[in-house]
Formats: C-alpha cells, sequence, structure tokens
C-alpha cells in the first residue's frame, strides 16, 4: 500500500526536523535559541514538495491544494511533536525542558507537556502561514491556466 504524499512528506518533514534538532545536540548548539527557528525550512520543503506535485499531476483547485498542504505540514508538526516528548523523557524529562527553556520563550520550569503544548501551538500556527505563503506562491504561477 502506497502511503498518500501528504503524509510521505509530513514524514520527511520530521525526519528532517529530528535530524537537524539531534545534530544540534550532538554539536551542543541545542542552547542557541536562533538556531531552532531554522526548522521552518524542513516545513517549506515538504509542503512545497506535496503543493509542486499536485500542480504536476493538473490538480490546481485551491481548496484541496489547502487542505493537501496543511495536512503534510501539520503531520510533520504533530510527529515532531511526539518525537521532542519522547526525546525529552528519555534525556531527563523535565529536567532537559527546563535546560531548554532557559534560552527560549519560557520563564520559570515548564514541564515536558506544558512546553510540548506551547510547541504544538507555535507549530500550528506556522503550518498555516507556511501552507498560505506556499498556496499564494503556486497560485501567482499558474494563475493564467485558470482564464
Amino acid at each position: 500500500m502506497k502511503l498518500p504524499k501528504e503524509f510521505y512528506n509530513g514524514f520527511i518533514i520530521f525526519l528532517g526536523i529530528g535530524l537537524y534538532f539531534l545534530l544540534m545536540e550532538v554539536l551542543g548548539l541545542a542552547d542557541l535559541f536562533y538556531l531552532r527557528l531554522l526548522n521552518i525550512l524542513f516545513v517549506f520543503y515538504g509542503t512545497n514538495k506535496t503543493l509542486k506535485t499536485n500542480f504536476a499531476e493538473g490538480k490546481t483547485i485551491l481548496a484541496s491544494n489547502a487542505v493537501s498542504a496543511l495536512i503534510t505540514s501539520l503531520t510533520g508538526v504533530f510527529l515532531s511533536i511526539i518525537g521532542l516528548i519522547i526525546f525529552s523523557y528519555s534525556k531527563g524529562g523535565d529536567a532537559y525542558v527546563g535546560s531548554l527553556s532557559k534560552t527560549f520563550l519560557f520563564g520559570g520550569n515548564p514541564s515536558v507537556m506544558t512546553y510540548s503544548i506551547s510547541l504544538l501551538f507555535e507549530g500550528i500556527v506556522s503550518a498555516v502561514i507556511v501552507t498560505f505563503m506556499l498556496l499564494l506562491y503556486w497560485e501567482s504561477r499558474y494563475s493564467s491556466d485558470k482564464h
């Protein structure tokens, strides 16, 4: 059974983000918050790949492409949050998250779940923004095909 392109590309997003953060951890760069922001590039890549495939297949309807792109990006986000939860608990749970939160978004001592839920909301917003940005890009490339 072939996996739908949305889930396949969402899994690519998850792998990219996961490997990127593991590499940062190994290199000792996990505490540099500005490097964490680059994970959005993986969301752009996977979502763009889905839209590119849709347009290559002749699917130019905005609504169906929006759903397809959003499913792709949200799949990557949800899998990444699940991976973060598993990784955080394997590295010491709340103590590990506490070491991350000193330089990123949070004050105090958030728990693994508080940290993950906050990043989930941030990821959902990022997924929606990336989806709409890429839809605008792809729609402008194929706008002459509609008339």
